[in-house]
């Protein structure tokens, strides 16, 4: 991609929850935006989005899109990613992708860019964005993985309604209000009740028992790691909170762990904050992440059985960090290359 002073923009799925972030974010970095370009399907074509202080008309996205376009951010979902994507590529366009389409493909990085920003390339072609829960969780395994090598993983997530969507979030608002007005609830966007309730499926169950949101995190771990040796044992969980994921983290390394030098580097790691005061009832809290960048972690203590083990809490906006602020870091450094 040509260097420039500023990048003609587009961002597909705008007028989604994460589409709305990535155009905050954008304006919020001041990333250097010749132009933006909004794009949605054919209902929302008409609308208005805010950026700059000004109101974006939002156009239909097609084929025909991505003309004079240097970055396209997608949040748009696999088929919308499947079937546009390459069009873009054919364009000139990098294609900065958050659906999951893409992210196994050989050849096409994949990228949480304190880790792997090296993996990002110049020409035009499909960058992808990790997933949400997986984002986070690397996050906090890469410095310890630095210091100790990593031998296996065990995850379970908390993960929050707004991770599928708008719908999901008026989904639980609705059925809160219905349960303490005495009425019945008729769940549509999960199979079963979400308010006050906690259910262990995200995406569908695959033949070996493990849902597609699971194995995620298992086969995207080990790309971004660079390191296929390191198992993961994983089970994916929605609560009924609308943004930011917890995950609750057992790792296992190769060799003793000292508990102080894990602190220091997940302290000195950029994106991650500490937050491990539990004397003082200081831990992180997924009301506490919302709205922020960092990626916190607490409740770091070793494995009382296994002196190579240690456990953490991990919590992050699943919005920004886990989708539209993790594409526009990318972008970022795809300009800075």
């Amino acid at each position: 991609m040509i260097k420039k002073d500023a990048y003609e923009v587009a961002v597909a799925g705008a007028t989604g929850a994460v589409g709305r972030a990535m155009l905050a974010i954008l304006e919020e970095r001041q990333f250097p935006v010749a132009n933006l370009t909004c794009l949605a399907s054919a209902r929302s074509a008409g609308s208005t989005l805010p950026f700059r202080g000004k109101e974006v008309e939002v156009r239909e996205l097609t084929r025909d899109s991505f003309k004079g376009i240097d970055i396209a951010l997608f949040s748009a979902g696999g088929g919308t990613s499947k079937e546009f994507a390459p069009a873009a590529v054919e364009a000139g366009c990098v294609v900065i992708d958050n659906s999951s389409a893409w992210r196994m493909e050989p050849g096409v990085p994949l990228v949480v860019p304190e880790i792997n920003a090296h993996a990002i390339g110049g020409e035009p072609g499909i960058i992808a964005n990790p997933n949400c829960s997986t984002i986070q969780m690397v996050m906090a395994l890469k410095p310890i993985h630095d210091l100790y090598k990593i031998r296996r993983v065990v995850v379970s997530t908390y993960q929050s309604v707004s991770g599928s969507g708008q719908k999901a979030m008026d989904e639980l608002g609705q059925q809160m209000q219905q349960l303490q007005e005495g009425k019945g609830v008729h769940p549509s966007v999960y199979p079963h009740q979400i308010a006050y309730n906690c259910l262990p499926h995200i995406d569908v169950f695959l033949e070996n028992g493990y849902t597609k949101e699971e194995m995620k995190m298992i086969n995207e771990t080990r790309k971004i790691m660079e390191d296929d040796s390191i198992d993961v044992s994983p089970t994916t969980v929605r609560v009924p909170v609308m943004i930011s994921h917890s995950e609750a983290v057992n790792v296992e390394c190769e060799q003793e762990i000292d508990l102080e030098r894990v602190r220091e580097s997940l302290a000195a790691f950029p994106g991650v904050v500490v937050v491990d005061s539990p004397g003082k009832n200081e831990y992180p809290l997924a009301i506490d992440a919302a709205g922020k960048d960092e990626v916190q972690v607490g409740r770091i203590r070793l494995d009382l059985g296994n002196p190579r083990c240690l456990n953490l809490w991990v919590v992050a906006d699943n919005l920004r960090k886990g989708a539209a602020l993790n594409a526009v870091q990318i972008a970022e450094a795809l300009v800075r290359r």
